[in-house]
C-alpha cells in the first residue's frame, strides 16, 4: 500500500495518490495534471479511478483532464448531477485498488453529494479516510455553500451533516487515519489545524464538532456560528468543476504571450483587464503601473485572487518576474482564471524606459512609526477579525482586506493615514486597492504587525483566539 498526500500550501489543499499492485486512485486532484502522470509512470503503475468528493468551490479539480489523459473512471457520490461522464456511486458502494479497497460513505451536510471514501487494506481493515470538506483536522465542512445547489438553508445542512458524522464517520475505530481535502488557511471550514494528518480517535478528543454528548441544535449552533459571506468566485469554481473546462495546457499557452510595452498598454485599454503584479511586494512598493493590483506569488496567492479579483472571466494582464511568468498563469487557472491575456516583457524596467508613468507606495519602518505615533495619527488594521480581536494597536481602526470595499469610505480623503498587516503582504494588496480607487495618502508599515511589537508600540492586551466567539 502506498499513500501519498501532495500538499498544496497557497491552497491549503491536499490531494492523494494511492497505490496498489500497479493500480492508482488519485483523490481531489489539482488541475495541473502532469505531476499525477509522472507519479504513476515512476510506480510503472495505471490510474484506474479518480475519486472526488465533492463538486469543489475553492479551486478546480484536475478530474476532467486527468480523465481524458488516462482512461481513469471519474467517482463522484450519490446526489452529483455533472455534465460529463461519471459514475455516480451509490452509498457503501465498494470499488477494488488492487488489493486495496474505497468504501463510499455519502455524508451530505457540507454539500449534498459531499462523500468520504474509507480504504480499506489488503485484509479488509478499515485504514483510512479521505474525508474532503465533511471532516477537517479541529473542525468540519462549511454548511452555507451549497444553498444555490439545493431548497435547503445552512441550519437544514448542518443538521444533516451532524447526522453523517455520527453514522457514517464516528463509529470507525479511533486508529483509523483521517485525510482532509483541507487545513488552516482555507475558507472553506472556520478553524482548522495546521497539521494535515491524524487519527480519528484524536480528532474524537479533541474536534468541537465531534463531542460525544453535542445534541443536533448545539452543532447547528456552533456550526453556522461566526461564519463569514464565502467568496464571490466559489460559485463560479463549482460551476466550473460541474461543466467541465479548458485543458491546463491551452490555458497557458494563451497567457503564456509577451506584450511589449507598447502592445501592454494598448491591451490593458481595449480589453479593461486588470492589471495583476505577482512580484515581491518590496518591488511593487518601489515601482508599479498605475492602478495596477498587487498580489504576489509569495502568499496565499490563488485565494486572494478569488477574492478580490472574484470574477474568474476577468482578462488580466501579468506584471511578474522573469521566469515566473508561467507559474503565476498556473495558479490562477487553479482557481478557474483563465482569462490571462499575456504578461509585461521586460517587466516595469521595460516600461519605465519607454518613458511610461510608474507609482510607488510610500513604506516605512516599525522604528518610524513609533516615532510617528506620538501625534494622534489614524492607523488601518488590514487583518481578519479574530486577529485584531485577539491584539491590535490602541486606536486603530478594523478593516479587512477580504471586505476593503466595504470600508472605503472610512478612509480619510485628504490626511495622510497608516496601513498594516500581520506581515506586511496584505498590506500592500490592500494598498494598492486603496490607489487603483484613487486614495493615494496612504503609508504602509513595513513588517506589519510583527514588526509593530518588536518595536514595543502600545498594543492591546493579547486574548487568545480560542477563546473568542
Amino acid at each position: 500500500m502506498n499513500i501519498e498526500q501532495i500538499y498544496t500550501g497557497c491552497l491549503a489543499q491536499g490531494a492523494y495518490y494511492i497505490e496498489s499492485e500497479g493500480e492508482v486512485a488519485i483523490i481531489d486532484p489539482l488541475r495541473e495534471v502532469k505531476p499525477y502522470l509522472e507519479r504513476a509512470e515512476r510506480d510503472n503503475a495505471k490510474i484506474k479511478y479518480i475519486f472526488e468528493t465533492h463538486f469543489h468551490a475553492d479551486f478546480v479539480s484536475g478530474h476532467v483532464t486527468l480523465a481524458k489523459k488516462t482512461g481513469a473512471t471519474i467517482v463522484y457520490g450519490p446526489n452529483a448531477n455533472p455534465s460529463y461522464k461519471v459514475l455516480v456511486a451509490e452509498d457503501e458502494q465498494e470499488f477494488q485498488l488492487g488489493k486495496l479497497s474505497f468504501k463510499v460513505l455519502h455524508t451530505p451536510g457540507h454539500t449534498m453529494e459531499s462523500t468520504t471514501y474509507l480504504l480499506k487494506d489488503e485484509y479488509g481493515k478499515d485504514h483510512a479516510i479521505f474525508s474532503g470538506d465533511t471532516l477537517f483536522l479541529g473542525d468540519v465542512g462549511r454548511p452555507d455553500l451549497a444553498q444555490k445547489a439545493a431548497t435547503m438553508t445552512q441550519e437544514d445542512l448542518a443538521g444533516l451533516l451532524y447526522d453523517s458524522l455520527r453514522t457514517k464517520i464516528m463509529p470507525l475505530a479511533d486508529d483509523v487515519i483521517v485525510y482532509p481535502a483541507h487545513g488552516a488557511g482555507s475558507a472553506c471550514g472556520k478553524n482548522m489545524m495546521k497539521e494535515t494528518v491524524d487519527t480519528l480517535g484524536n480528532q474524537k478528543q479533541m474536534n468541537y464538532a465531534l463531542r460525544a454528548n453535542m445534541t443536533k441544535a448545539e452543532f447547528v449552533e456552533e456550526v453556522t456560528d461566526g461564519l463569514l459571506p464565502p467568496p464571490q468566485y466559489f460559485p463560479l469554481n463549482v460551476k466550473m468543476n460541474k461543466e467541465g473546462y479548458d485543458d491546463i495546457h491551452d490555458v497557458i499557452e494563451r497567457g503564456d504571450t509577451a506584450l511589449s510595452p507598447n502592445a501592454f498598454e494598448a491591451a490593458a485599454n481595449e480589453t479593461g483587464a486588470v492589471i495583476l503584479d505577482v512580484r515581491h511586494q518590496d518591488d511593487f512598493a518601489k515601482a508599479h503601473i498605475p492602478r495596477s493590483i498587487f498580489i504576489g506569488l509569495k502568499g496565499s496567492f490563488a485565494p486572494w485572487v478569488g477574492a478580490l479579483i472574484a470574477d474568474v472571466k476577468q482578462p488580466i494582464l501579468l506584471v511578474a518576474e522573469k521566469g515566473k511568468e508561467e507559474e503565476a498563469i498556473t495558479r490562477l487557472s487553479r482557481v478557474g482564471f483563465d482569462g490571462t491575456l499575456g504578461f509585461l516583457e521586460g517587466g516595469v524596467e521595460a516600461w519605465s524606459a519607454t518613458g511610461k508613468e510608474t507609482d510607488t507606495v510610500k513604506s516605512i519602518s516599525a522604528e518610524v512609526f513609533k516615532d510617528t505615533l506620538k501625534k494622534e495619527i489614524p492607523v488601518f488594521d488590514v487583518r481578519k477579525d479574530s486577529e485584531f480581536s485577539a491584539e491590535h494597536i490602541e486606536n486603530a481602526n478594523l478593516t479587512p482586506l477580504d471586505f476593503l470595499n466595504d470600508h472605503l469610505a472610512e478612509f480619510p480623503e485628504k490626511e495622510t493615514f497608516y496601513v498594516h498587516c500581520a506581515g506586511g503582504y496584505r498590506s500592500m494588496i490592500a494598498a494598492s486597492i486603496l490607489k487603483s480607487r484613487g486614495i493615494h495618502n496612504l503609508v504602509d508599515i513595513a513588517g506589519g504587525f510583527a514588526a509593530i511589537k518588536k518595536a514595543g508600540i502600545p498594543v492591546t492586551d493579547f486574548v487568545c483566539p480560542t477563546t473568542l466567539k
